[in-house]
């Protein structure tokens, strides 16, 4: 029973190295920020930053959602592609309609035709895309906001469910030096597990239209 008390003072020893460590890392690349974020980020913030990066629960929590976000992202790249493909297949249906309309319209009607057919087209195809790219917005958004109540949740100071574009920007700042520091972390002699393998996780601000990523 004597021995405890010397392990418990071991193990608390350890995690406030290990804490002392990552605030002071922390604060060095902080200062990579613009001058106006660095203010909001006080002593106190990467201090429970920190805190919660201790045991590396959040490394992996990240990384979960950056896998998560490729394959959202690669998903709904796809389906864009697909919707690509299928009005150029459209298009080159309307020009063999047009070639078959020479052998059973007369020429003065063939141009008029040749127009309404064109502008129907049209319309269908600015529709379909419209509708895509609102299915793409409000997936990606849907993302944003499970994104920020899963690292809320997790005890990560600065993350809660917002739209403001200031706070949204402030979130991004946070993930990067996450990830700035567990790629540290990984480097050889280090101990940590690598870098994430996608890009830095977007948490992107509303707009009425937003293009996917390739």
């Amino acid at each position: 029973m004597d021995g405890y008390p010397a392990v418990i003072d071991s193990d608390s020893t350890k995690q406030q190295e290990r804490h002392y460590y990552l605030l002071s890392e922390l604060q060095t690349l902080v200062k990579d920020l613009p001058s106006s974020f660095q203010q909001r980020l006080s002593y106190n913030t990467l201090s429970d930053l920190a805190l919660a990066l201790i045991d590396g629960t959040v490394y992996e929590i990240v990384q979960g959602l950056l896998d998560i976000q490729h394959l959202t992202e690669k998903n709904l790249y796809n389906q864009r592609q697909k919707l690509h493909c299928e009005h150029q297949a459209l298009k080159q249906d309307l020009l063999r309609k047009h070639k078959d309309a020479l052998l059973t319209c007369k020429p003065h009607n063939l141009a008029l035709l040749k127009s309404n057919q064109q502008a129907e087209l049209e319309v269908r195809i600015t529709e379909e895309q419209q509708m895509m790219d609102k299915k793409i917005v409000a997936e990606i958004d849907q993302k944003v906001l499970d994104q920020q109540n899963t690292l809320e949740k997790a005890g990560v100071p600065g993350f809660y469910v917002t739209t403001n574009p200031q706070e949204l920007i402030m979130q991004i700042n946070l993930l990067e030096l996450m990830l700035k520091l567990q790629q540290k972390e990984s480097q050889p002699g280090l101990r940590r597990r690598p870098p994430p393998r996608t890009q830095l996780l977007h948490l992107p601000t509303p707009t009425p239209q937003r293009p996917l990523p390739p």
